[in-house]
């Protein structure tokens, strides 16, 4: 099967099914914001936006890589770049590998720089792939396609393990993300796909250089799921569903990394989840599946309205929190463990 028809089967399944973690949970609904009935704040004073990838953004907050090496992936991509542009936030671009195969559909992944000229763009390919190219010139290629301000190495090995052409040697993973981390002029972002990262990975990677970590936390996407979609047999890919460290527990976990910039993902679902995440340690967050959605079903409106609201929330939070500024969410008892 080519990798384009393997990306359009993950766009249909992931609109059609239900794709989500089944009973594990991001773990955000396990903390509450203590309510400060004097703000002392002028809410439309609050200001949200930050520096991200040395470009200002107008809120922590990122599309991560979605979709492109398909024909479904142009309207897809172009619709959600729009709307990144618009609201000036950042914005990823599903795995580039399909690239390695042709350039058929080279246009899905190009028409986010175009649609988006003024915010961050971060490429996209997998830790595995990394292993078997001879040469890192073809992930250069990669992020000039795009004109990309980062490249984002995903690390997937439960997708890879249940994928019926799934690549799952990752012998020597660590060792290629440190090379090309020392090679490449634009950061390096780690990131997971849906099952988190550990304190112990974290300090791996934080040794191999790398200042850019995804930690994609169990409780949105189960890729498991998405692949129990795409076999005759799926037991094994079910028994699988709810495998990871939850959002929440992996940021406390890798947060002690003091100049490690950190993005949560993973269940992210509105500005109030943005602002926890920010809260335990998060530089930045990140979501797809409720982008990606809105998109297909709303087009650039949609999503335009979707940012907006999270945008807001997450604004709302620190007013009703007396928080002047989105680090000032981490001061002692601002967010506490709740006690349901």
């Amino acid at each position: 099967m080519s990798i384009s028809q393997r990306k359009k089967d993950h766009l249909k399944i992931a609109l059609q099914k239900k794709v989500e973690f089944f009973n594990k949970t991001s773990g955000f609904e396990k903390y509450d914001f203590t309510h400060c009935a004097v703000p002392e704040l002028d809410l439309n004073s609050i200001d949200i936006s930050t520096v991200f990838l040395n470009k200002k953004v107008s809120a922590p907050l990122m599309v991560t890589g979605i979709t492109g090496g398909c024909r479904e992936a142009l309207k897809i991509n172009k619709a959600i770049a729009e709307a990144c542009s618009e609201q000036l936030i950042a914005v990823g671009v599903g795995s580039e590998r399909q690239l390695f195969e042709s350039s058929e559909f080279i246009e899905s992944y190009r028409i986010v720089r175009t649609s988006a000229p003024n915010v961050p763009v971060i490429g996209n390919i997998g830790a595995a792939q990394l292993v078997s190219v001879k040469s890192f010139d073809k992930i250069k290629n990669l992020t000039d396609v795009i004109e990309a301000d980062a490249i984002a190495v995903h690390l997937n090995p439960l997708q890879e393990m249940l994928q019926p052409e799934g690549d799952v040697n990752f012998k020597g993973v660590l060792n290629s993300i440190e090379k090309l981390s020392a090679q490449t002029d634009i950061p390096i972002i780690v990131k997971e796909i849906g099952c988190g990262i550990s304190k112990q990975v974290a300090e791996k990677l934080y040794n191999a250089g790398i200042r850019y970590i995804d930690i994609a936390g169990a409780g949105g996407t189960s890729w498991a799921g998405i692949e129990s979609f795409r076999q005759k047999e799926r037991e094994l890919a079910l028994s699988f569903l709810d495998w990871g460290i939850p959002t929440a527990e992996s940021l406390r976990q890798v947060r002690q990394f003091k100049d490690l910039h950190i993005t949560a993902s993973g269940g992210i679902r509105s500005g109030i989840d943005m602002a926890k995440a920010i809260a335990l340690g998060a530089d930045m967050c990140g979501a797809a599946l409720p982008f990606l959605k809105t998109a297909v079903q709303s087009g650039r409106c949609g999503l335009n309205k979707m940012i907006g609201l999270w945008k807001d929330q997450l604004k709302g939070v620190l007013f009703l929190t007396g928080s002047q500024s989105i680090k000032m969410l981490r001061r002692p008892g601002v967010c506490v463990k709740s006690n349901e």
